[in-house]
């Protein structure tokens, strides 16, 4: 019996990235998070407060469009493999869905007065386009750090760099949108997320331009390489680390829009109005704030209106405490995935970050600083296996490759968008489900108890369980540092005699 021939991988000589390549590789993630943490934070808030749609609705909607989208993402993911230009597989796509995402983005954060119906048809439709074209977009923006480089230590130093991107747009999302809203709507936060929105479009547009231009992808397959698709699928079904680390996506993503999703009612409804102002008082914010407006106003200029929204204020901090130092733990990340392998890095990281969302169901209202203290502690330890993730499942690709012999790095990587997307709406869903089976009523000033104890768990007890089976899961995945080694050792071997 004659074996296959082996399919071959075309690799450029030199693996190493630069400092240019790695930025602007990073610009592509910030462009997308600008829209997509927007999403996970406040697509469920922008559609029950600003829009005016029933929290129930709302759910169906963040649950239906997501399902669509997440089902499209392997399709996706089928035909960036399958995609062969002068550009490379995966750069073509981010030009050619920069424009377009940009452009949708601006319809979904929309607010045409369209009677109720008509409202819920417009924001079906344009959330659906936007997961649609983010699936585009970032499933091939995401693959493509599979093939810019083939050595494990550069990956993790990409992903580092890439993550603190992340952590950046998650600092302007969390920390600047609403109170962006506000200043740019004037008060008016329909306005003011259209006008915001607009803003982040053109940023995200350019920066995703730039990534194009930066990169190059080194490890390409040779035009002889060809697989049906039921290949590629009958690999992606005996890769138990794929499987592994999809169920560990879905997970991770669930609590992310969970609890995300959650703070802002969590301090409108919850947290002590007085003891979170005398906090802003006490920590300097107040005296930051007003420190900006003397020297704005000594050199001439308007002063910087902040919002008097106590509410607002004290979640912009709060926000701003966990994605400082998140960033923070992604400087450690490198280190710790380098010396104890991503696994171990990713799972005990993971289970302790876990401890402090735990403990927010045991908070009083009026417990300001342990509520930031513990964001502060939750913010390190997450920060430390954000990094990881991705680069365990670009991990993950290569051992498609080492054990078939045939590379298909952007079914590997659709696979885990159809993971995120997944996440992501159970999540986003839930947080308006939960709303609404407390029985959240948008136009009250105090929320029932009933309400304001189902949106207390929905940031601490209900997201807390997905993050725990996740960290169970990775006893299961296979690869440490001894195999992520001998991986890289093998498949560079085979590269060079090929």
């Amino acid at each position: 019996m004659r074996c296959p021939p082996r399919r071959k991988i075309v690799t450029t000589s030199n693996q190493k990235l630069s400092v240019v390549e790695k930025v602007g590789y990073s610009l592509g993630d910030l462009a997308a998070n600008l829209i997509f943490q927007t999403l996970v934070t406040f697509i469920a808030f922008f559609y029950t407060d600003v829009y005016g749609i029933p929290a129930a609705t709302a759910s169906t909607i963040i649950f239906i469009a997501g399902m669509i989208s997440a089902f499209f993402s392997p399709v996706m993911g089928l035909i960036a493999d399958r995609t062969n230009t002068r550009w490379g597989k995966f750069r073509p796509w981010i030009l050619w869905t920069s424009v377009p995402f940009g452009v949708i983005t601006l319809l979904t954060f929309n607010t045409p007065h369209l009677g109720d119906t008509g409202k819920l048809i417009y924001a079906f439709v344009t959330y659906t386009l936007l997961l649609l074209i983010y699936a585009a977009n970032n499933l091939p923006y995401a693959a493509l750090s599979g093939v810019l480089t083939g050595e494990m230590t550069e990956r993790n130093s990409l992903s580092a760099y890439r993550f603190v991107a992340v952590m950046i747009a998650q600092f302007v999302i969390q920390v600047l949108l609403l109170p962006l809203v506000l200043i740019l709507g004037g008060g008016d936060k329909a306005e003011g997320f259209k006008n915001t929105m607009t803003l982040f479009a053109i940023v995200g547009v350019v920066f995703l331009l730039i990534t194009f231009f930066t990169t190059k992808e080194r490890i390409v397959p040779k035009p002889e390489q060809r697989s049906s698709v039921l290949q590629d699928i009958k690999d992606l079904v005996r890769n138990r680390p794929w499987i592994i680390m999809l169920t560990v996506t879905v997970l991770v993503f669930v609590t992310l829009a969970l609890k995300g999703g959650s703070y802002v009612y969590y301090f409108k409804y919850f947290v002590s109005d007085s003891h979170l102002a005398a906090f802003l008082e006490n920590s300097g914010f107040n005296s930051l704030i007003l420190g900006l407006n003397n020297t704005l106003t000594s050199v001439g200029l308007t002063e910087f209106q902040w919002p008097k929204d106590t509410a607002i204020s004290g979640l912009s901090v709060f926000n701003a405490i966990g994605i400082i130092f998140m960033i923070v733990g992604i400087g450690f990340s490198k280190y710790f995935a380098d010396r104890f392998g991503k696994r171990n890095t990713y799972a005990i990281s993971l289970l302790i970050s876990t401890v402090f969302v735990l403990i927010f169901y045991l908070f009083s209202a009026e417990s300001v600083g342990l509520m930031f203290g513990s964001q502060l502690l939750h913010g390190f330890f997450y920060g430390i296996s954000i990094p990881v993730l991705w680069a365990m499942i670009a991990d993950v690709a290569d051992y498609s490759e080492w054990k078939n012999n045939h590379r298909a790095t952007a079914i590997i990587f659709a696979a885990m968008l159809f993971g995120l997307k997944f996440g992501l709406t159970i999540g986003g869903s839930l947080v308006a489900g939960i709303l609404a089976s407390n029985n959240y009523d948008p136009q009250a000033i105090v929320q029932s108890a009933e309400t304001v104890n189902g949106i207390k768990l929905s940031v601490s007890f209900y997201p807390s369980l997905p993050f725990l089976i996740a960290t169970a899961c990775l006893f299961f995945y296979e690869i440490n540092k001894k195999m992520e080694n001998q991986i890289e050792q093998d498949l560079m071997q085979r590269r060079i005699s090929d």
